[in-house]
């Protein structure tokens, strides 16, 4: 008896049983881009069969334990367990008798991921009989019966009577043969145990894999004249790993933590400071590891898939003290510039940014309320409306991981009423006595009805041996290649700057 099944839409069950779980733990670790990945999107793009590579676009990874009882037969036998993640790297699965250790051995482990969808079944058919069934518009439906010779990206070629025909599987109904073997519709990872006794055996498996990441994220209100603020911290978790952890005890890991890759990844800098915090029951204990920090949940926590879930990292510091902080750099392109010979173009960063960037400063020292690890995420600035005493957003800025007793600087945007013009005003060469003198002119506006204080931000980008020989200002040598000027432009006014640098080589 030949059974047909029909491809419109598809379902086909394969069964295998997992021991219940007892426990589950997962450590996940902190993402390198905490800013670019929106979970939301990348679902809608799945669902569209687009991006199918989960494991390349998801940031993070993330280490899952699990302790099962099951009952173990004496001798060979195979053990199977589908309530696992879908992206597990299989180099790094571990499986652990804890009760009779000396009694079990794994022979073979394996990690079956090749799930169950239209085109794995129709790879299943390559050269055998389908029929594919064509609505005709209001007319009758076209039956096509043939030997399937390719089923790529949705297309199908078929070998008929009549010669080849080709078409969109979306176009009809495919209706194949009787259900193909080694076909699964769950990640599977499995195990060929042989144990040495019969008995109820309490096991421990792990893994690593993709698709878990967290990130912090903070929100900074900050107070009517901008001199203090509220602190409060989020851990954002995002699950995408293709399980879900019912009941798992939660553990995070906050730093760069080497991996090999097999692609390329830019290096990121590494801290470590040993810090200790104090978090009340909803928050997270912290405490430095190795040299990172972890941070543990000291309750039980159900992470669901295919989520992004929102714990308190810690609970919210008042009165932090603040600094605004208005920066002009006119040409700001030149912190990227680093030349290996005197550049004598005179032209060169004569091209002038107007824009007068917006800081908020602060120290993060026990006498300041702090004096914590901050994790790597994401600072949302609100300040409240006295009108109606909502709270307004007024910029948001990415820090890295930040160790105590470390200044944090968060840009919030640019000013509206403060501008700044940079202009060239002299150059002059002389290649024969390896010198080049250049003069720039730096004009402060301020539309404002009160004074503001403005650091001018200038960089010394022709060459590293640099001598300034003539300035209406005191200026303040930050590095080898940049100096600061510390303003204030009067109320509804303009402040000017002028300098001549000399460079030698």
């Amino acid at each position: 008896m030949r059974v047909n099944h029909t491809l419109s839409p598809l379902l086909i069950c394969v069964l295998l049983i997992s021991p219940a779980l007892a426990e589950v733990s997962l450590t996940v670790y902190s993402s390198a881009d905490p800013a670019g990945f929106d979970p939301q999107q990348f679902i809608a793009q799945q669902r569209r069969g687009y991006n199918p590579n989960y494991v390349q676009q998801v940031p993070g990874f993330g280490v899952v334990r699990d302790v099962r009882s099951i009952d173990l037969k004496q001798g060979t036998s195979t053990l199977s367990f589908t309530d696992v993640a879908e992206f597990i790297d299989p180099t790094t699965v571990s499986f652990t008798d804890m009760t009779a250790p000396d009694a079990t051995s794994v022979l073979e482990q394996q990690f079956l991921f090749d799930l169950v969808s239209p085109e794995k079944l129709l790879e299943k058919y390559i050269d055998q009989q389908i029929t594919v069934r064509l609505p005709m518009g209001d007319g009758p439906v076209e039956t096509v019966t043939g030997k399937l010779l390719s089923s790529n990206q949705g297309q199908l070629v078929l070998q008929t009577g009549n010669g080849l025909r080709m078409f969109s599987r979306g176009q009809g109904q495919v209706q194949l043969g009787e259900v193909p073997g080694g076909l699964i519709t769950k990640p599977t990872l499995q195990w060929l145990i042989n144990s040495k006794r019969p008995g109820k055996r309490t096991i421990r498996t792990a893994y690593q894999t993709a698709g878990l990441t967290w990130k912090a994220d903070y929100n900074l209100v900050v107070n009517a004249d901008d001199t203090a603020a509220s602190l409060g911290a989020w851990v954002t978790l995002i699950n995408l790993s293709g399980a879900s952890y019912p009941d798992a005890q939660l553990k995070l890991i906050a730093g760069d933590v080497q991996r090999v890759q097999n692609q390329p990844r830019p290096m990121q800098m590494a801290y470590a400071r040993k810090a200790a915090m104090e978090a009340d029951a909803a928050g997270f204990e912290e405490k430095s590891f190795y040299e990172y920090h972890l941070y543990t949940l000291p309750r039980k926590t159900t992470i669901a898939q295919n989520t992004t879930q929102q714990i308190a990292l810690f609970p919210t510091v008042d009165d932090v003290k603040i600094e605004k902080v208005l920066a002009y750099d006119g040409q700001p392109q030149s912190q990227y510039w680093n030349w290996g010979n005197p550049q004598t173009n005179k032209a060169l960063g004569n091209d002038s940014n107007k824009k007068v960037e917006v800081y908020l400063r602060f120290e993060n020292k026990e006498n300041n309320h702090l004096g914590i690890p901050m994790p790597r995420g994401k600072v949302r600035v609100y300040k409240q409306d006295p009108a109606d005493k909502t709270l307004e957003f007024v910029g948001e800025d990415l820090i890295d991981h930040t160790p105590k007793n470390q200044t944090v600087m968060i840009k919030t945007g640019n000013a509206f009423d403060v501008t700044g013009q940079r202009t060239q005003t002299d150059f002059t060469i002389d290649n024969r006595a390896h010198r080049m003198t250049e003069s720039f002119k730096i004009e402060l506006s301020n539309a404002k009805d009160q004074p503001v204080k403005v650091v001018i931000v200038e960089r010394l980008y022709r060459w590293t041996n640099w001598e300034i020989t003539r300035e209406t200002d005191d200026h303040k040598k930050i590095d080898a290649r940049t100096m600061h000027y510390e303003m204030t432009v009067p109320a509804e006014g303009k402040k000017t700057v002028e300098y001549t640098v000399l460079y030698t080589w």
